[in-house]
Formats: structure tokens, sequence, C-alpha cells
């Protein structure tokens, strides 16, 4: 499939594939969306904690490289698992502009650690943050009581609807820890079903620009 590099309302850049008008991240903007999903609604609950993430879709990397700029200003040291069955073309990241514009070109070679590390096996970004990443599809995901937090960000349900699906959900149910949290800018209505059915809790929340609402889900044990 055809795919193009745009750039969305907050100036920062996203891979939109045109046959599915499905973009990796919000075209209202990729910077706004992973902070107001990702940060403000996951991350930012474990403030000055050591934890685990896993992230469903690693993509362009913008969602690890923010939570590595957050996690020091949070007191956070993080074991970081990205998994993503397609990853993403050097030329495709080449054009992603997230260090200019969120200003720290100082973390460039953060960033670009983060893309040449080698897949399947774990780098040390620095002391407080280290990432793996694993080529793998979804379903084939078989962790048992891993993660405290999991950033759930597949493409929509409209184009993937399969990746909503309650056994998706269960296998996020299973990975996450006692009271994990899993958050997402999906808030569809079966997919909150799905969560319920596996024994999620889950609060609807303010969504990020140009979306109404979004999910956060918690094994509450």
């Amino acid at each position: 499939m055809k795919r193009e590099i745009i750039q969305t309302l907050d100036g920062s850049t996203t891979i939109h594939i045109p046959e599915w008008k499905e973009s990796y991240h919000s075209k209202h903007g990729a910077i706004q969306e992973a902070n107001h999903v990702f940060i403000k609604n996951g991350l930012s609950l474990f403030e000055g904690k050591a934890i685990a993430i896993m992230e469903i879709g690693f993509g362009t990397g913008l969602n690890a490289f923010i939570t590595y700029l957050e996690s020091s200003k949070l007191g956070q040291t993080i074991n970081y698992v990205g998994v993503e069955a397609f990853p993403v073309s050097k030329e495709e990241l080449t054009a992603m502009n997230y260090v200019a514009e969120l200003e720290v070109p100082e973390q460039q070679s953060v960033f670009d650690l983060m893309h040449q590390s080698v897949w399947g096996e774990q780098c040390n970004i620095d002391s407080h943050f280290k990432l793996t990443k694993r080529k793998q599809f979804f379903d084939d995901i078989v962790d048992q009581d891993c993660y405290d937090l999991i950033y759930f960000d597949a493409f929509g349900y409209h184009v993937q609807p399969e990746l909503w699906s309650t056994e998706i959900f269960r296998k996020m149910y299973a990975s996450l820890k006692d009271n994990g949290v899993l958050v997402t800018y999906a808030a569809r209505g079966v997919v909150k079903r799905s969560m319920l059915e596996v024994g999620f809790t889950v609060e609807k929340l303010a969504g990020p620009p140009g979306k109404r609402e979004m999910f956060r889900a918690t094994k509450k044990i």
C-alpha cells in the first residue's frame, strides 16, 4: 500500500496510508495526541517509580521518545517494550521531525539509537531507560504479569477490527501486573465491551485534540 509523510496540525509529522484513510498518529497533532493519551493519562500515574511499559504499535517511535523525555522529569526508571509487526523504513524515520518540534536537538542521538537498536535485543538508552523492540504480531503476545502500563496504539478499529478483539484484550489483561493500566485513544462501544468482558475496569476520559473521548482500562485486583 502507498504510504506518504504528512504534517499534522501541531506541526509534527506522521505516516499516512491513503487507501485506508488512516495515519500512524492523529492528523490533529501527533505530538499532542501522544502527550495527552499516553503521558498525561498513563505515564504520569507512575511518577517516581520504576515501571515496565509495553507499546502495541511501536511505529515511528514517537511514544517511546516522548516517554524517555518525560520519564526524566517524572523521576522514573523505565523498561520499555515496543511491539511492531511491520517496522517503519529508514527513509520514513528520517522524515519524522519530532526532535525539532519538541525542541530537544541534544536528544537526536537518543531518537536515532532507538531506531538503530537491534530488534529482539534489549538496548540501554541510558541509565534510566531500557528499550526492547519486538517484531511480532499482536496475537502472538504471550507475556504474563509483566507490565505496569500498556500503550495500546494499534491502527483504528475501522481498518483493523481484529486488533481490537476480545482475544487481543485478553492477552493485554494477562500481560499486565495487578492494578496495571492500559491507555488508548479509542472510545468505541465495541472496544469497551471487549475490555469489560476480559475483566478490565474501564474509564472514559476526555480525548486529545480532535477527539472527544478516550479509554483507560485498569486490571483491578
